[in-house]
């Protein structure tokens, strides 16, 4: 009753869906099968096993599974909360509820419940199976107990972020960009603040209570450095008290100004100039003979404000090249696998690729909401021009974003951190995998009809796919001893990832190309870590060029040549 009949609403339809019950079987059994995988990295085909083995593994899996359900729950929590009030700004019925007699209370906080509901799910889901880690030994109920703690609030407060920069910014894309850049520098000011106010100082402890990452280790290892920096921080309690007291701050100026963002006072008709006594209409622009990719370009589509989101991230760019150029080229390698250069760059890359994403998916689903797309179709457009036009604008808004890595990347060749070879490998699998974020993001617009399944499954799939990479990352090295013996188990883990990725490319129009692609793009990209960790660069070069290309022509083909298909406007026999 607290937070009203939206949460209501969505509480009692949700559970009806299949699919609902199939995300909490597939979230569970994902979880089973890295915890095999590890079995497997850990143990081995050896036949007798020691209990103090066993414990260590129970542990060690612990806080795996842990560091990546937080990671989870904090991610989708934003991409939710925000895809959630987005789609209402985007459908025009946010007008409608501002009309009720809702509460603003009922209005923001009905929102984000009934956004971090499945959140939620995926979070006492797992209870069960930290409960059976700690039959292993190794893992205390304490434990269990702060993990779920942490990540709830985390995911609260990760949530009241999402919802406040949609309640606040009109645009879709503007609503991802800022959730993702604010979140991405909230934790990079503190930890880049930390070292200037000193971490054992009282700022300093007050200050990093707001990093969950830090709680989660504390909470992990209660013996380690951290936890015993200082009185403050080493409880796990004050780690949640802080992530409730963000959220409650967050959703409270949501509250507080959601009825004056909303509606907002952009005017939907031409403007008007006056002249002398007489009103008349403001002369329209000439517009290019494509005018699918002149509106992209030339026109404020995705908000008078794009630049600012251009400037946070310019800041992270500058931030990145300041902390590795602090280190120095004796620096010890980030995790044991890649140098501190290498992963400044992944890191920028990332970033990179999901702003991409989500630019050309909000860039589709953006026509659907607000009906233009059906206008669009009836008028003499071309499936080409449709297209590419949507393809290029993506590529020109987001064109900030692509040079600045290759600027890094160039800037480390110059520096003599990267060679010249190196240098063009690293350039051409950055183009691909850009190219691959865009088509990918059109895609999903094209094949999902609802705006937040478009955007969650099409981010979700880049999330997934380069998280799954990091961690069979890591699962090599931990198994590089015995990797042969651990090879099954790699295989398992690869094809589940293959059939999710399958089930996402081909949710409406399945094609054979997407199919193969699918199966080939794990595979291809786990035989692209272990050449990364033996040190040969062009097998990863020709790998991440030939499979993520083909997979790019696999999805734009269809797009081109059977539109009408590709868009759901008509079925083939």
């Amino acid at each position: 009753m607290f937070v009203g009949p939206i949460f209501t609403r969505e509480a009692l339809t949700v559970p009806r869906q299949l699919g609902h019950y199939l995300l909490r079987a597939g979230y569970v059994g994902a979880l089973f099968v890295l915890i095999y995988t590890l079995g497997q990295v850990t143990f081995g085909w050896q036949q007798q096993v020691y209990l103090g083995e066993l414990a260590r593994f129970g542990n060690q899996s612990f806080q795996v599974l842990s560091l990546l359900q937080l990671t989870l729950v904090m991610f989708f929590s934003l991409l939710f909360a925000a895809g959630n009030v987005s789609q209402e700004k985007d459908r025009k019925t946010m007008v409608l509820l501002i009309m009720t007699d809702l509460r603003n209370r009922e209005l923001v906080l009905g929102k984000l419940a009934a956004s971090l509901l499945l959140v939620g799910v995926f979070i006492g889901i797992s209870f069960p199976v930290f409960v059976f880690l700690s039959l292993l030994g190794g893992i205390s109920p304490a434990q269990i107990g702060w993990v779920l703690a942490i990540s709830g609030g985390t995911a609260l407060a990760a949530g009241s972020l999402g919802s406040l920069m949609a309640f606040w910014r009109e645009k879709t894309f503007q609503t991802l960009a800022w959730s993702v850049l604010g979140l991405v520098l909230f934790l990079g000011v503190i930890e880049a603040t930390l070292p200037l106010v000193g971490a054992t100082s009282s700022a300093g402890q007050i200050l990093s209570l707001f990093n969950p990452y830090r709680g989660m280790l504390v909470v992990l290892e209660p013996q380690s450095a951290l936890a015993e920096a200082g009185a403050i921080n080493s409880f796990p309690l004050n780690y949640v008290l802080a992530s409730l007291g963000l959220s409650v701050v967050l959703s409270g100026y949501a509250v507080l100004r959601v009825r004056v963002w909303n509606p907002s006072d952009a005017l939907w008709m031409a403007p008007k100039v006056q002249e002398g006594a007489k009103i008349v209409v403001a002369p329209t622009r000439p517009v290019w003979n494509s005018p699918i990719i002149w509106r992209e370009i030339c026109t404020s589509a995705y908000g008078k404000k794009v630049f600012v989101i251009k400037l946070a991230y310019l800041a992270i760019f500058l931030a990145v090249a300041y902390g590795v150029s602090r280190l120095g080229p004796n620096a010890d390698l980030v995790l044991g696998m890649i140098s501190p250069a290498g992963f400044a760059f992944v890191g920028l890359g990332l970033l990179s690729l999901i702003l991409m994403n989500a630019q050309a998916v909000t860039s589709m689903t953006t026509e659907r909401d607000a009906k233009t797309l059906e206008i669009l179709l009836v008028t003499d457009i071309t499936a080409k021009e449709f297209i590419y036009g949507k393809l290029g604008g993506a590529v020109y808004n987001a064109k900030e974003v692509i040079l600045l890595p290759l600027a890094l990347a160039f800037w480390f060749a110059f520096q003599g951190i990267l060679s010249a070879e190196n240098l063009v490998y690293v350039v051409i699998g950055f183009l691909t995998l850009s190219t691959f974020a865009v088509m990918l993001g059109l895609h999903s617009g094209l094949s999902f009809e609802n705006s937040r399944m478009a955007i969650a499954n099409s981010l979700g799939t880049m999330f997934f796919l380069f998280l799954g990479i990091f961690i069979c990352m890591m699962l090599i090295l931990e198994a590089r001893s015995s990797f042969w013996l651990q090879l099954p188990s790699f295989l398992v883990f690869i094809l589940g990832g293959s059939l999710a990725l399958a089930t996402s490319l081909t949710y409406k129009n399945p094609s054979p190309a997407l199919t193969l692609s699918a199966f080939i793009l794990p595979f291809f990209t786990f035989y692209a870590i272990t050449s990364f960790l033996l040190q040969e660069t062009l097998g990863v070069c020709l790998v991440i060029a030939g499979t993520y290309g083909f997979t790019t022509l696999a999805m734009l083909v269809p797009a081109v040549s059977e539109f009408d298909v590709a868009l759901g406007r008509t079925t083939l026999d």
